[in-house]
């Protein structure tokens, strides 16, 4: 696996090409987005500045209905500040989100935001596209679909929710297998490689396309072996289309998106056919992403009302896989930290970590001109710790 995770570069040749008549251009830079062939992940800053606010522009999306009952966020009256020192070099929050590209920023503790800076001319009410905190969405509506009866249990094959993989590589990998990344099925996860199954596939959907995944080879026994795989993603979520009858975005409004009150609607990317990749883009407000985060703070209930299994959260959020990105281990597609906070995470530098011990959530969007590497992600995870050792002092102060 490559150093940067969770890409959502979506370059599949049946609708990667498709023009654009219009898109809202940054305030910082009015370059429109490509009415030709240039890929996602290859966009200049200026095209990312205009697109990841509005995918619904430039890629087929589906509407995640928001709620006429919006939840509250009240704000705290003294605002976090965070400073640090990272490379003998010292940040503010102004100087992390310029020198990191950040859209948007926001931070939650104890319910309250303490912290919320918008940036690349952005504004409050436009959403901003996820990348591969997608796949932590839908690890979430497996854990619905159980609790509704619609899937058994983790332990059930694929398979047996999607035909189109009985007989193949796919054949007999768990739904527990493939959220932890580890069906052993051969995936190459390269975003700069044009010919690498990322760059061919991660945009596909439909039985044509599973039959393809179940003919791929497969490289180890399903659970030896931990690979970053956008298609394992992909194949859940059509697992979870399939037994709830419903798409992503309705199934997410539904046990989610409506009844937790998020403020406005969201929208994920589909394939031609309709059907959205379980792994990659779905965009938001930036304060529906805190309260998404709040959702799996509160346990997975709305209102006291549980929405996933008993335990669900606790058991997503463990470390099934190890890896070698930095000290991450891997869960239900959340990255888990050695302290026990939690994080989805998507390539061009986006962010949701999630502490429980500290009722804390932060939410990073970006547009990094790559799609990751180690410069970016040492940056992000030491404002990360800063906000985290900031809100500590100051809920020791009474703040």
């Amino acid at each position: 696996m490559a150093f940067v995770v969770g890409y959502g570069r979506v370059c599949a040749l049946t609708f990667l090409w498709l023009a654009i008549a219009s898109a809202p251009a940054s305030a910082q830079n009015a370059e429109p987005l490509p009415k030709q062939a240039e890929r996602l992940g290859f966009w200049s800053p200026g095209e990312q500045e205009a697109g990841y606010r509005a995918m619904e522009t430039v890629f087929p999306t589906t509407r995640i209905e928001a709620s006429g009952q919006v939840r509250a966020l009240p704000v705290a009256e003294t605002p976090l500040e965070i400073e640090f020192i990272h490379e003998h070099r010292p940040y503010t929050i102004d100087d992390f989100m310029k020198a990191n590209r950040v859209s948007g920023l926001l931070v939650i503790s104890n319910g309250r935001i303490v912290a919320e800076r918008y940036g690349l001319g952005r504004t409050p009410g436009e959403r901003w596209t996820s990348f591969s905190i997608a796949k932590s969405v839908t690890s979430t509506l497996v854990g619905a679909a159980i609790r509704d009866g619609k899937i058994r249990s983790v332990n059930d094959p694929l398979s047996r929710y999607v035909p189109e993989l009985k007989g193949g590589a796919y054949d007999g990998v768990t739904f527990a297998q493939a959220l932890t990344m580890r069906s052993g099925v051969r995936w190459t996860e390269n975003y700069d490689d044009p010919a690498s199954d990322f760059s061919r596939y991660a945009t596909h959907m439909g039985p044509d396309f599973y039959r393809l995944m179940s003919a791929q080879p497969r490289d180890a026994a399903p659970g030896a072996k931990f690979y970053y795989s956008t298609v394992e993603s992909n194949l859940i979520g059509a697992a979870v289309i399939n037994a709830t009858g419903k798409s992503l975005s309705a199934y997410f409004s539904e046990k989610i998106w409506k009844p937790f009150g998020m403020e406005a609607d969201g929208i994920w990317m589909s394939s031609p056919d309709g059907l959205e990749t379980g792994g990659i883009c779905f965009s938001a407000t930036l304060r529906d992403y805190g309260r998404f985060g709040l959702f799996m703070l509160e346990e997975g209930k709305v209102r006291g009302k549980a929405v996933l299994p008993d335990g669900w959260i606790a058991e997503a959020t463990a470390r099934h896989s190890e890896n070698s990105f930095g000290e991450l281990g891997y869960g239900y597609q959340w990255w888990v930290d050695p302290s026990g906070a939690y994080r989805g995470l998507g390539i061009m530098g986006q962010a949701l970590f999630i502490d429980p011990k500290r009722q804390l959530v932060i939410v990073i969007q970006s547009a990094w001109t790559k799609a990751g590497g180690p410069e970016r992600y040492a940056l992000q995870w030491a404002f990360l710790k800063a906000a985290v050792e900031a809100n500590d002092r100051a809920t020791a102060a009474g703040r």
